[in-house]
């Protein structure tokens, strides 16, 4: 009995030692989460589009981590948000539009974590989850999004600096740049930063709205029409998404040559007018002398379609409405990286905690990305996760499935007889749906297993 009580003795020790953060012996760093609204993972200099002018982005990613397969497991703001938030999947959070956030998921949250810390903590912009406790969760926070009272250019355009109008993306950087200049040197902040541009303005016949500052911006440029744009593509798809809302908005955005040229130059000028603000909130850093220990985390909500297969918007399962853009930049561990393992927006809250050298939840499904600043691989082993949409509601199907590094699978709930699969390593833009090809259904029957094995793991984490 000695020996095995010493035995667990020395696995305990282990184990607390393989569960200390890589950080513990570094000074508390400041960090800073960013998170645009709707910014699909190639509206971005450094991902190799040689169009859109992002060069603070870009300056990240190249001082930094850029994860190439970085996704979303839910593609909608809300339950994306809420899983950003809380380190789960919308399966086992449970939120969406028309819902509330659960109390017990809100109090295990990064924020709620990162004060219990010693962390002062900010929140300044689209918050996009219901939460009537957002005033207690953050030391100092402000939630704003467009305002939807207005159908023109007033539903970006409503805040007010030393009483003169301006846009939500300058308004939510002075904010940040404000908080920054008031923290003290001897206590560590997080400061979690959400825009929602370049989020198209809904209501509106005019979608994007953006400042004079990139009034210039991208006026002669010629966008190449959208991949998959052909009618076939677009008659591939059921008739409950032909005519849903993915349509609908194409129409309001894509449906005409010039309607699209104007669309694009509108969403990209909203992106260059966030990276604008965001070299000002790093020199406001650099002049407070907290450059050196701030920890910056940059990604997008969820991606969007911009045409392809002549739909706009997001919420499907394609890559182009899952595929977000993410870096991780710290200053203490320079040097850079490109990583093509999966990261996921569940991974934010616990990359944020173990910056913050913070014990991560058991509860969290996500995994910690922080040891890539150190040269580590954590999410090396990761195989494959889950995508869904599982809001109710009759314009956008709900659907739900599985990616894997070369294949994914999905269904949508209501129409189960409908079945999508891709071979990823042939077919990257997802053209040939191979779910009715016999040669094809011992790999169909394999996703469907692997689906239905996740599944079940993660319901198993819901809080009764």
């Amino acid at each position: 009995m000695k020996n095995i009580s010493t035995l667990s003795k020395l696995l305990f020790f282990f184990l607390l030692l393989n569960n200390s953060t890589a950080f513990a012996q570094q000074e508390k760093p400041n960090i800073i989460f960013i998170l645009t609204d709707d910014q699909r993972w190639d509206a971005l200099g450094f991902s190799g589009n040689d169009i859109i002018q992002t060069p603070e982005m870009d300056k990240l990613a190249e001082q930094g981590v850029y994860f190439k397969n970085a996704f979303v497991t839910t593609p909608i703001c809300a339950a994306s948000r809420a899983s950003v938030l809380t380190g789960l999947y919308e399966r086992t959070h449970g939120y969406t539009f028309g819902q509330e956030l659960n109390e017990g998921y809100a109090q295990n949250s990064y924020p709620a974590q990162l004060r219990k810390l010693g962390y002062e903590t900010g929140f300044f912009g689209k918050f996009g989850v219901n939460y009537p406790g957002f005033s207690e969760l953050f030391d100092v926070g402000d939630s704003y999004d467009r305002n939807g009272k207005f159908d023109d250019r007033r539903g970006y355009f409503y805040k007010t600096i030393d009483n003169d109008t301006v846009h939500l993306t300058k308004y939510t950087s002075h904010q940040a740049q404000e908080f920054i200049k008031n923290q003290a040197a001897d206590k560590p902040f997080m400061l979690s930063l959400s825009f929602s541009a370049p989020h198209a303005h809904d209501s509106a016949k005019d979608q994007y709205f953006w400042s004079a500052d990139v009034d210039h911006l991208y006026e002669d440029v010629t966008f190449p029409k959208p991949l998959l744009s052909q009618q076939k593509y677009f008659d591939q798809q059921p008739d409950y998404v032909k005519e849903g809302e993915n349509r609908r908005r194409w129409y309001w955005r894509y449906d005409t040559p010039e309607k699209y040229q104007k669309s694009m130059k509108g969403y990209y000028r909203m992106i260059s007018e966030v990276d604008l603000e965001i070299g000002k909130i790093r020199k406001t850093l650099a002049e407070k002398g907290m450059d050196k220990n701030t920890v910056i985390i940059f990604m997008g909500d969820n991606g969007y379609f911009q045409g392809e297969r002549q739909l706009a918007g997001k919420w499907l399962m394609y890559d182009n409405s899952l595929r977000v853009p993410m870096i991780i930049y710290d200053p203490r561990n320079p040097g850079h990286r490109e990583i093509t393992d999966f990261a996921l927006n569940i991974d934010i809250a616990p990359t944020v905690l173990e910056f913050a050298t913070g014990n991560l939840p058991q509860e969290w499904q996500g995994l910690s990305l922080a040891d890539y600043v150190i040269g580590k691989n954590p999410a090396q082993n990761r195989k494959e996760f889950v995508a869904e949409h599982l809001w109710k509601v009759n314009i956008i199907p709900a659907s739900e499935g599985i990616r894997t590094k070369d294949w994914k699978y999905f269904r949508y709930q209501d129409d189960l007889a409908h079945e999508e699969l891709y071979n990823l390593k042939k077919d990257p833009l997802e053209k040939k749906n191979l779910a009715g090809k016999k040669s094809h259904s011992d790999t169909l029957n394999e996703m469907r297993e692997v689906f239905d094995r996740q599944v079940k793991k993660l319901e198993a984490d819901k809080i009764d």
